[in-house]
């Protein structure tokens, strides 16, 4: 079973990816490709942009990665209550080509920030809209307090290690069912 995983952020220290990559460590028996933003940059979305120079060919790379996948698992940076700038440009461009964006996979999907919400605003677009872009999200994790829950590579709140296992594991019995 393959899963395309990604943060929804550009930044080379996201706190998103770092939680993305110890989320993998659950699945090793996975075939996993790790989406980078930044390999997927493109000029800011605009109609007339679209209708003078097409879609940018990194839009369908992206969602051939997704479409080649059986599931997928991100994890969603927060500015300013809402997706990330980097992420919100990939998300436009990919709905140009057809607003099934994560062609009907399942979904784990995640969001930390350094704050006590965890992401939460950003969860909340996202568990709201994705679903009508094709997202079948099974589980969604939140990880409050990323510095302080997640000071080296590893959740150090028990509860909240807990929480993080119990979903993967929500996860990974939902693809069978998927």
């Amino acid at each position: 079973m393959k899963i395309t995983a990604f943060a929804g952020s550009n930044s080379s220290r996201s706190i998103n990816k770092k939680l993305v990559e110890y989320t993998l460590k659950a699945f090793p028996e996975f075939e996993i490709k790790l989406l980078d933003l930044n390999d997927f940059e493109m000029t800011i979305y605009s109609m007339d942009r679209e209708k003078n120079g097409g879609i940018p060919e990194k839009a369908y790379e992206f969602r051939t990665h997704l479409a080649q996948s059986d599931a997928i698992i991100c994890s969603l940076a927060e500015h300013n209550r809402a997706y990330t700038v980097a992420f919100k440009n990939i998300f436009d461009w990919c709905s140009r080509i057809d607003m099934n964006i994560f062609a009907n996979k399942p979904m784990l999907l995640m969001s930390t920030s350094p704050g006590g919400f965890g992401g939460g605003n950003v969860m909340n677009l996202a568990k709201a809209f994705f679903p009508k872009c094709g997202a079948n999200i099974i589980e969604t994790f939140s990880l409050p307090s990323f510095h302080q829950n997640f000071p080296e590579a590893d959740i150090v709140n028990e509860e909240l290690k807990k929480e993080h296992q119990a979903k993967v594991a929500a996860f990974k019995a939902g693809l069978g069912n998927a």
